[in-house]
């Protein structure tokens, strides 16, 4: 705790007393990141093979060996994306409570 408290301490009060607003606008982030992941995976199609996918049975189609470059791959890739920065803007969000609590 001791070194959550140096750091505090070793920050400029400009930079602190931005905290607020820092928060404010970390939280707006979050919500349109939130609602962009929503709306990505929910227009994902389903990745379910039917009965095929209980045996191992794949097909080996031109659609399978390039799927990173559909729809689908860019999808993917955006789920994956949206989910990185939400979770890097959670966690400085929660770094600038540490520091700066609401309270004080």
């Amino acid at each position: 705790m001791s070194a959550i408290l140096y750091a505090a301490r070793i920050i400029p009060a400009w930079v602190t007393n931005s905290f607020p607003i820092i928060r404010v606008i970390l939280i707006v982030v979050m919500v349109i990141t939130a609602v962009a992941l929503t709306v990505v995976v929910l227009a994902q199609p389903s990745n379910s093979e039917g009965m095929g996918a209980l045996g191992g049975q794949s097909a080996d189609t031109f659609y399978e060996k390039n799927k990173g470059r559909s729809v689908e791959g860019v999808m993917k890739r955006l789920t994956i994306v949206f989910g990185i920065i939400m979770a890097l803007i959670s966690v400085l969000f929660f770094v600038t409570l540490v520091i700066y609590p609401v309270g004080l």
